[in-house]
């Protein structure tokens, strides 16, 4: 896990002013299990603010909202119990992240939020308290319904992937017409929220190595995924054809694409976390609320050392402010992601 020492990545070109703008609801945030270093990012976050603390809601155990009110005055929703210890992950703690995201669901669906900043939930954790879903994007969109698209920008890179948590042999089965054309609608959000991009230019991975180098190497790309971009330019002219994964994200890197969509997990992942590990942010588009969180887990080992970075938390909100003021400007907060 990244030290706070380590020199901060600044998020990519965005409307600046966007984000400052007044929120027409408070954000939810949760500190996600109280065992991780989610409570003490959260924690360094607040320190640095200068927003209006209305703009924000806290949901978490007890004590943590009582640290965050020594630091500056907080709104929260008390859930769990207090006497958590850093770094021991319980069947407690894993509920009382659990109790957070049913309690911020269901706080969008009365009205009560414009969005939501997860902190980092454990998985396996979670499992053994009964949470039936594979991650926290699955049960936002259960909750919420919608046409969800896992997504990652912040840092260098923006990313958004076509499948997301499968094991590796279902990849080609699930690349299907209709999850294609979301993620490239999603992705073109994204690139136009986050650095004002009218007509982004999104590069598209292959399936097979050299993107199937014209059936030699694969059949994928050339039956099946490529005519269907071929379709979907006139709507997105700055869509690519299927290109080779192994150099895409480098022409990415280096301002060709300002976009890319990776069809399978790792292959979008990987890249990522390689060149923006502290810095990038996990958003679920296509949902009727936003929903941000940090692109890192709980990393228990680190917990209680305030050695962990916040900055991909930082990010993570301001994500939310970015999205949630776009879609005001879209004039409707429900929909504004299925364009």
């Amino acid at each position: 896990m990244p030290k706070t020492s380590s020199p901060e990545i600044e998020t990519q070109p965005k409307p600046q002013e966007a984000a400052d703008r007044p929120l027409p609801k408070p954000i939810a945030i949760t500190g996600g299990d109280p065992a991780g270093i989610g409570p003490e990012i959260v924690e360094a976050w607040w320190e640095k603010q200068t927003s209006n603390f209305t703009d924000y809601v806290f949901v978490g155990p007890p004590d943590w909202l009582t640290r965050l009110n020594h630091i500056r005055p907080v709104r929260g929703v008390e859930i769990g119990r207090t006497g958590t210890t850093p770094g021991r992950p319980t069947l407690e703690t894993a509920r009382t992240a659990y109790g957070c995201l049913e309690s911020v669901a269901n706080g969008c669906l009365v009205g009560s939020y414009s969005g939501v900043v997860t902190a980092p939930v454990s998985k396996s954790w979670l499992a053994k308290a009964g949470f039936p879903h594979p991650g926290q994007t699955e049960f936002f969109a259960e909750r919420w319904g919608g046409d969800p698209t896992m997504a990652f920008a912040g840092g260098r890179m923006r990313v958004a992937l076509v499948t997301w948590h499968i094991p590796i042999r279902e990849v080609p089965q699930a690349i299907s017409r209709a999850n294609l054309v979301r993620t490239i609608r999603h992705a073109a959000i994204l690139a136009r929220a986050t650095a004002d991009l009218q007509e982004p230019r999104i590069g598209v991975c292959g399936l097979n190595p050299h993107a199937g180098e014209n059936g030699v190497l694969g059949l994928e790309e050339r039956d099946f995924i490529d005519p269907i971009l071929a379709e979907l330019q006139p709507e997105f002219p700055g869509l690519s054809e299927c290109l080779p994964a192994d150099t895409l994200f480098l022409r990415h890197l280096e301002g060709e694409f300002d976009v890319v969509v990776a069809l399978y997990h790792d292959q979008g992942l990987g890249p990522l976390k390689t060149v923006d590990f502290d810095s990038a942010v996990n958003v679920t588009l296509g949902l009727p609320y936003v929903r941000t969180s940090p692109d890192h887990g709980t990393a228990f080992a680190l917990a209680g050392h305030r050695e962990a970075s916040p900055q991909s938390f930082c990010n993570s909100v301001h994500l939310a402010r970015l999205l949630i003021t776009h879609r005001e400007d879209q004039g409707d907060s429900a929909t504004a992601t299925q364009e």
